[in-house]
């Protein structure tokens, strides 16, 4: 019976991760918070509670939680091992001011913050200290996958988090220890802190220094006999053993899986090692975060309700204020230190072993501590949401700053030059070849980061929309010898192309096209020539195979020459005749 119950269990996972995950990502909110919904409504405080009502609840409703759990923590060592895999030590480098700086004061303001919060609410020292320390660090799985989602891991945020959110790890054992001490009336908080954080460095080091000795033989004995599964044996046998030294040594076994992830990302294998464990990675960090949804009772929270919103407002502003303070002090800039601020300023996981660990000794309460592990789970669930939240203010902040720095201000008296608008990888590469030739051309952007990377690298692009008549007219447009519409919005673009032939009939307009349907709609508006960049990218292709298969250069060239005036007759709505300046094969 008992295998039964977990088939059971397992069929429920799959078909609620099948369902709300799907439909999640179809309204663009995120896998990692359609599992956590999943979590909450498959739980014992979901449908658990609808069982007395219809004992067919009962059969969609996962009971044991404890059982999945442990299989989801072993998502969270994947993750972290797989995010080590692609940074390499060198690459760690380049965070360590960022993970020191701006994740030691985070640490710090937040744990002081959130105490003094809780001693002003009336909670006593004990109480309010295990909420500052429980609260101030973030959900390592939950932040980065979040980032990873919206592909900002690699972002000055993305690397900014991450640094922080390493720096956290390291401070668990510190705050496991300062627990222990407060069960202990008269020991000294301050000596456990020192004690604490010698103790992880010293760990660190030892697990990097015995993995550099150990793992590159073993990975090329792996590789010497060819076999790929005693590869991933191999592989999966280092994550598990550093992730067990770390947390024998107190620190979070996540850490040991990162170490193991850097100490292989210096190998040959890394990449053959990441395609292998990335299925694993997925499927278990999703059980995790259903997980983490099901610890959430929905009855206790509509009790509790104006409490844990009270709370859950502090612990945002809190951390948000605080964080952002931290960030700025360790010189991010604004935008970069605002959208970081949001996807930190939610609890983790660790908030659950912290918590419990004080319950236990009698430190706090355990009334208290089952108030403060559901705040710390529904924040975790809201963490993708305040993400999504600050990357949007983050945005206009930027959007802001650019257009204080490089927005259009008045005619700067351009005369014979070339207007692109957009300045992504397109637009970029138009103005280098513009370059080479010694054309004087000025571009528009309205993403805030193109404007500031073109700044830098002395390129003439401003904040602005170029749909807008006047914003144009000051770079110069009647004057103009050219316009290059490289913008990636498809409805942005046809009325950019309006907009110039509607104040400037004579106007010369070369546009890219996502498509060749797109390419006729910009011919429509008034463009005089469009290239369909998928067009153009499969020519190439098709090029270089004909060449390579034995075609000789010029049939090669007159073959891509007809295909693409065919394309071109398509999308002006006239015949396509491809076969009829076809040249013999033999040339």
């Amino acid at each position: 019976m008992e295998h039964v119950a977990d088939g059971r269990q397992l069929l429920v996972f799959l078909v609620a991760a099948g369902i709300v995950v799907p439909l999640f990502q179809h309204l663009k909110l995120g896998v990692v918070l359609g599992f956590l919904i999943a979590g909450i409504i498959v739980g014992p405080g979901g449908f658990g509670h609808l069982v007395p009502l219809s004992s067919l609840f009962g059969y969609a409703t996962i009971t044991n939680v404890g059982q999945l759990q442990a299989f989801g923590d072993l998502g969270i060592l994947f993750l972290l091992f797989t995010i080590g895999l692609e940074l390499s030590f060198a690459r760690l480098g380049s965070i360590g001011r960022l993970m020191l700086g701006a994740g030691g004061l985070q640490v710090a303001l937040a744990t002081a913050a959130i105490y003094a919060a809780a001693a002003l609410a009336g909670f006593e020292f004990d109480d309010s200290l295990v909420f500052g320390m429980a609260f101030a660090l973030s959900s390592t799985a939950i932040v980065t996958q979040s980032l990873a989602e919206r592909r900002r891991l690699g972002t000055p945020v993305g690397r900014t988090a991450l640094g922080v959110l390493i720096l956290q790890d390291l401070m668990v054992v510190p705050i496991v220890i300062v627990v222990g001490i407060l069960a202990q009336p008269g020991a000294s908080v301050g000596l456990a802190l020192v004690k604490g954080v010698a103790i992880a460095a010293v760990v660190v080091v030892g697990v990097v220094l015995l993995g550099r000795t150990i793992v590159k033989p073993l990975m090329r004995f792996a590789g010497a006999t060819g076999n790929r599964t005693l590869l991933i044996a191999i592989t999966l046998l280092i994550i598990v053993v550093a992730g067990f030294i770390t947390a024998r040594a107190g620190l979070s076994a996540a850490l040991g899986a990162f170490l193991a992830g850097l100490l292989l990302s210096e190998t040959e294998y890394r990449h053959q090692i990441d395609v292998e464990v990335e299925p694993f990675k997925d499927l278990l960090l999703g059980l995790f975060f259903m997980t983490v949804g099901m610890t959430i009772d929905i009855a206790a929270v509509v009790g509790q309700l104006p409490i844990i919103i009270a709370a859950l407002a502090v612990l945002f502003l809190v951390k948000l204020a605080f964080g952002y303070l931290a960030l700025r002090i360790a010189k991010l800039e604004r935008a970069a230190a605002v959208e970081t601020a949001f996807i930190l300023c939610g609890a983790g996981e660790f908030a659950f072993v912290v918590l419990t660990l004080a319950a236990r000794d009698g430190v706090v309460s355990d009334e208290i501590a089952r108030l403060a592990t559901t705040i710390a789970a529904i924040s975790m669930v809201l963490t993708p949401v305040m993400g999504a939240l600050g990357s949007r203010f983050a945005k206009r902040l930027a959007a802001r700053d650019a257009e204080a720095r490089s927005g259009v201000g008045g005619d700067h008296g351009f005369s014979d030059h070339v207007i692109i608008g957009g300045f992504g990888r397109f637009g970029a590469t138009v103005a280098k070849l513009l370059s080479a030739e010694d054309i004087a051309h000025v571009a528009l952007d309205l993403d805030a980061e193109h404007v500031v990377r073109a700044a830098r690298e002395g390129q003439m692009v401003f904040f602005g929309d170029a749909t807008r008549p006047e914003i144009l007219a000051r770079l110069g447009a009647e004057r103009a010898r050219a316009f290059v519409v490289t913008v990636d919005d498809a409805v942005i673009s046809e009325l950019m192309v309006r907009t110039i032939r509607e104040h400037w009939p004579s106007a010369i307009i070369h546009a890219r096209a996502r498509t060749v349907t797109h390419g006729r709609r910009l011919l429509d508006a008034g463009a005089n020539d469009v290239v369909p960049e998928a067009l153009e990218g499969s020519l190439q292709l098709a090029g270089n195979l004909l060449g390579d298969i034995g075609l000789p250069d010029e049939a090669v060239e007159q073959r891509l020459a007809v295909a693409r005036e065919t394309a071109r007759a398509l999308m002006r709505g006239g015949p396509a005749e491809p076969d009829k300046a076809k040249p013999p094969i033999d040339g």
